[in-house]
């Protein structure tokens, strides 16, 4: 297989601070006097860190993304996203199972040669444990990385039928993942929620920004700040791409 702040420098125009630089001259002569080096100007900022981020990064891709409040839940319903797991691409199988068949190891099929009857899940991403899967009596779901209801509540409730049939099965947001874990996820964004496991991190949050950027999604104040706060511990990490086109056919 697949979702930012200058610091101004504001100084006080007090006497207190107009007289700052008299009382350094006479503090360097003093301390010119007994042998010590200078004292700087204290008014004189100190150089920022290098701010710039690699092109291509997700953490550029993040600090792009357009920010707005999030739009009324109302209206919101899982079938304004089309029929659960239809088979978008053609290719005769639902997509549940072919991330199952994308994402797991071991896999056996059923003889139709679509539906996945067992695998494992090696590590699991959001726990970093493994999980067998066993049709009818799985802990693992398939996670929509942008929930769709976070994306109706950034602009998916103006697009197309068609476009949000495409969002819900796009393999670039989708991901199996332990079943307990994607449940306490709920509709959480970046800010509300991250994976237990650490380590995957900048993988997930990395994953939401590439699908929001790809679908135009927008992204609260709050929820661009955690995602360029886990990127930049990552700033080397690339925005993935691909998946299928942002419009899925009628049927």
């Amino acid at each position: 297989m697949t979702p930012p702040h200058a610091v101004r420098d504001r100084r006080p125009s007090s006497p207190r601070y107009r007289a700052l630089p008299i009382l350094t001259l006479a503090l360097t002569g003093t301390l010119a006097l007994t042998g010590c080096g200078q004292v700087g100007n204290p008014l004189k900022s100190t150089p920022a860190p290098d701010s710039r981020v690699e092109s291509g990064s997700a953490l550029q891709a993040a600090e792009g993304l357009a920010v707005k409040r999030p739009a009324s839940k109302d209206g919101y319903e899982r079938k304004a996203f089309g029929s659960a797991w239809i088979d978008t691409d053609r290719n005769g199988c639902g997509t549940r199972d072919d991330i199952l068949a994308a994402q797991l190891d071991a896999v056996s099929r059923d003889p139709d040669g679509c539906k996945v009857l067992k695998g494992v899940l090696d590590p699991d991403p959001y726990t970093g444990t493994r999980i067998a899967f066993e049709r009818g009596r799985s802990k693992v779901d398939i996670d929509h990385l942008v929930a769709l209801s976070d994306a109706w509540q950034k602009g998916a409730q103006k697009w197309s039928d068609g476009k949000r049939r495409a969002f819900a099965n796009d393999p670039l947001n989708l991901v199996a993942a332990d079943s307990s874990a994607n449940r306490r996820k709920g509709d959480g964004d970046t800010s509300t929620w991250l994976p237990p496991n650490e380590s995957y991190h900048c993988t997930y949050v990395a994953g939401q920004v590439a699908v929001k950027k790809k679908y135009e999604l927008w992204v609260t104040r709050a929820e661009q700040k955690a995602m360029t706060e886990v990127l930049a511990g990552c700033p080397g990490e690339e925005l993935p791409t691909g998946g299928n086109p942002t419009e899925a056919p009628t049927r």
